[in-house]
């Protein structure tokens, strides 16, 4: 009997020895993807793969990777014996920073990362865990497109995807980064996400390639000038970020996700403060340049006012006449909303307004605290932007600004004309906390404007026009071109030294820390889109 036991107790080993190396075996199968020589294609054109991409993206050694053995189940046009394990998308979670993250990252060796019924329904099975499970969902886009041996499930797949994204919206952030080929249907996953990056010589997106762009339109277009990253980072606005290599571009993922909270519940991440919260800036008294009409540069603005310095700009290269973006203040995430007046004077136009709208609702979904810095002689005029619906898009603007109910904090560096003054966090549309610099203008319109328009008769009959147009601007500037007017009616809380903008700020964020605010109950608003 014991020796018995001791043979059934060997025969039982040897059977799970055998069973662990055919796991090894299939784990190594799973691991290299489409096989040697297509990783070696893959790096040829200077690409990652997908598990390269995962490691250089989520913390040493935490990637817990899903449904590493699943096939596809297509029998025709010859795939029967074609079942990688896998089926091209390496689906789990990990961690950046230590928190929480799923991630799916598409594997090109494989089909050419072809999406099929089992593959989508990998990446939707992340996507309902992180909502699920209240953590950001990480995209990395790489693929060919559907999968045209498997037909309309495939396109099945991308609609199910499509259906998580939009479901996922405002409830965890969802970060898309573009490392390859996407075209077709597939590049409205993307598009439905919070952020959208792209590299330089490797992301592509289009809906239609320059092929059929040729066939239909007679237009000869590269795969670059039609849909590289440049031309979404600069022309369309689908690229929120452009980098020059995949590992800048996972490098700055990271970097994006440390501003987040992990989900619309929780609050985004405070870290330890190393800039003095009651840092006094001298060197704010010198930007704002003599002359009204005189550009300057709101960056050097917002670099001196936040934390560090530190300003992750979220699409730069378009419609550069407002800046959004991300920084902190005294430890705590902020969103940036800048008009720019070293772009078109910073005037708002459609670009501008549909830029800022969509940060806008996107800090007010997760959580982050609104800061603005306001100079602003108005809406672009002209029949191109009137014909183009500046009154639909700029009312993006303003529904965004009225709708949000996180903390809003605003300061007026020198200009606020017009609508735009109303548009741009006033204290009319909730704004909680309105601030100016004493050079602040905030008028109906410019000096002049106003005194040509109100003074037309004296001055076509005065005999020296020019004095008495100088005249006129003088005594009109000095009674409207001020923040003091403002201020009297209590549209504007306070009139600061520009050197004490930082701990003004800081300590306005802190007594705004338990701000409760709610919309009236409502399915949803009806945004005109």
């Amino acid at each position: 009997m014991v020796h018995g036991g001791l043979s059934l107790d060997f025969n039982h080993m040897t059977d799970i020895r055998k069973r662990l190396d055919d796991l090894h075996h299939r784990q190594a199968q799973a691991e290299v993807g489409g096989g040697e020589q297509r990783v070696a294609q893959q790096h040829k054109k200077g690409k990652l793969t997908a598990r390269e991409r995962l490691d250089l993206l989520l913390d040493p050694d935490s990637f817990t990777e899903l449904d590493r053995f699943v096939t596809h189940r297509a029998t025709d046009f010859g795939m029967a014996a074609n079942r990688p394990l896998g089926d091209g998308v390496v689906t789990g979670w990990g961690r950046i920073d230590g928190r929480l993250v799923y991630v799916f990252s598409q594997d090109f060796t494989v089909i050419g990362g072809s999406l099929s019924e089992t593959n989508a329904a990998k990446i939707c099975k992340v996507m309902d865990l992180a909502v699920r499970n209240g953590a950001p969902i990480v995209g990395l886009n790489d693929s060919g497109g559907a999968r045209i041996q498997e037909g309309v499930a495939s396109l099945g797949g991308y609609a199910d995807i499509f259906l998580r994204n939009t479901l996922a919206s405002g409830v965890v952030p969802q970060i898309s980064a573009v490392l390859g080929p996407c075209a077709g249907g597939a590049v409205y996953s993307p598009a439905l996400t919070d952020f959208v990056f792209m590299v330089r010589g490797v992301s592509y997106m289009y809906v239609t390639g320059p092929d059929v762009v040729k066939t239909v339109t007679h237009e000869k277009v590269s795969h670059n000038d039609l849909g590289g990253a440049d031309v979404h980072a600069e022309l369309s606005g689908v690229a929120h970020f452009v980098h020059a290599s995949e590992p800048e571009c996972l490098n700055a993922i990271r970097t994006l996700l440390s501003f987040l909270p992990p989900n619309n519940v929780d609050e985004p991440p405070g870290v330890p403060v190393t800039d003095p919260v009651d840092r006094r800036e001298e060197r704010l008294l010198e930007v704002i340049p003599d002359s009204p009409s005189k550009p300057y540069d709101m960056h050097e603005v917002i670099g001196l006012v936040v934390d560090d310095g530190a300003f992750m700009e979220t699409m730069p290269a378009f419609a550069g006449n407002i800046l959004t973006g991300f920084a902190r203040l005294g430890g705590r995430p902020v969103g940036l909303v800048a008009n720019q007046p070293a772009v078109l004077a910073g005037v708002l136009d459609i670009n501008a307004s549909v830029k800022a709208a969509r940060f806008i609702r996107f800090c007010d979904a997760f959580n982050v605290p609104l800061v603005s810095f306001v100079d602003v002689p108005g809406f672009l005029p002209g029949v191109a932007q009137e014909h183009g619906g500046i009154i639909r898009h700029g009312a993006k603007l303003l529904y965004a600004y009225c709708e949000a109910t996180v903390p809003k904090l605003t300061v007026i560096t020198r200009k606020a004309y017009g609508g735009a003054y109303d548009v741009m966090s006033s204290k009319h549309i909730r704004g909680d906390v309105n601030l100016a610099w004493p050079c602040a203008e905030i008028a109906v319109m410019g000096a002049k404007g106003a005194v040509e328009i109100l003074y037309k008769d004296e001055i076509a009959t005065s005999t020296d026009r020019a004095a008495e147009v100088g005249r006129k601007t003088a005594a009109y500037e000095e009674l409207f071109a001020t923040p003091y007017q403002a201020a009297a009616r209590g549209y504007i809380d306070d009139v600061i030294d520009p050197r004490d903008t930082r701990p003004r700020l800081i300590d306005a964020l802190q007594t705004l820390g338990t701000k409760r605010d709610r919309n009236p109950p409502k399915k949803h608003g009806c945004i005109p889109l």
